[in-house]
């Protein structure tokens, strides 16, 4: 896997390299500003990025903003915010394309090196990963239109922890249900959005879990 490194503190940054080099991932370029970032992007074409919300100049949304203007100029380019802060400015933009391949975990939420490059590895193939933290300060920007109006609380609950990037097996032990009642919940909630079998259901899983985080 082909990753590229950006975070503005280099001993973060060599930190990263070196736990990606340990599980055979191949650091591309390593950068400390969002224009960096964005020109990696460009011209290296990554299977991932990682990067921090807060860089050069200003320290608060560069990070943010620059995974935007990635996924602009190269479409769909995964990215996996990886940050001590939530920071919501941007987040929508970083969703609005409903391609997948995003991320956005918590530095100090994330204990599990295991737990993180499982994470990593779903960004870069095309899937989603949330902290909960995360989730819970984009739900606070509802729109007035809720596409998941007609989601009953237990399918609500299920898409939550979809959007958590849990497996099946994982959510019917949150939820102290069986791996059936899981998949019944999912296709209702499918159903629900008009998302439709023939375009597979790992799309229209991702495509469920971004209508809930823009909802």
């Amino acid at each position: 896997m082909r990753v590229v490194v950006a975070d503005d503190a280099a001993l973060i940054r060599e930190g990263l390299v070196r736990l990606l080099e340990e599980f055979g991932c191949e650091v591309v370029a390593q950068v400390g500003t969002g224009t960096a970032l964005v020109e990696s992007v460009v011209a290296l074409r990554p299977d991932v990025s990682v990067v921090d919300v807060r860089m050069p100049p200003s320290f608060t949304d560069e990070g943010l903003k620059a995974a935007v203007e990635a996924r602009q100029k190269v479409p769909g380019a995964p990215v996996l915010i990886l940050s001590q802060y939530v920071e919501v400015s941007y987040a929508d933009d970083l969703l609005a394309d409903a391609r997948g391949a995003v991320g956005y975990l918590l530095k100090d939420r994330v204990v599990d090196v295991e737990e993180f490059m499982e994470g990593l590895r779903r960004v870069a193939a095309g899937g989603t990963v949330f902290d909960p933290q995360v989730v819970a300060q984009l739900m606070v920007r509802r729109r007035r239109d809720d596409p998941l109006a007609s989601l009953t609380p237990r399918e609500r609950d299920v898409l939550g922890l979809m959007a958590e990037g849990r497996s099946n097996p994982a959510i019917g032990r949150q939820l102290v249900i069986t791996e059936g009642a899981v998949e019944k919940h999912i296709r209702s909630i499918f159903v629900k959005l008009g998302l439709y079998a023939e375009d597979g259901d790992q799309h229209r899983r991702v495509q469920a879990v971004l209508a809930y985080l823009r909802s």
